[in-house]
């Protein structure tokens, strides 16, 4: 997942989204340049929508997001990281 805010000073939409996906219930790995995210399939797709929305409410954003079924899981109990 990707957010890129358009014509903004900051990067407060990239904080809001990334606040929604921990909040979401799923494992949320935060990268340099993406925000890796794994869980049940309606509950990742659910914390998607609460982070464009969150997102979104900054200003204009585009949200990029790729899906698969065939990464593998990590295994980790915990669903929040860093």
């Amino acid at each position: 997942v990707t957010v890129h805010p358009l014509g903004q000073e900051d990067y407060v939409a990239v904080d809001l989204a990334i606040e929604r996906l921990h909040a979401g219930g799923v494992l949320v790995e935060v990268r340099a340049m993406h925000t890796e995210i794994a869980g049940d399939e309606d509950a990742v797709f659910a914390a998607l929508q609460d982070a464009f929305r969150a997102a979104a409410a900054s200003g204009g954003v585009v949200m990029t997001v790729s899906v698969s079924n065939a990464c593998p899981v990590p295994t980790r109990a915990d669903p929040v990281s860093s």
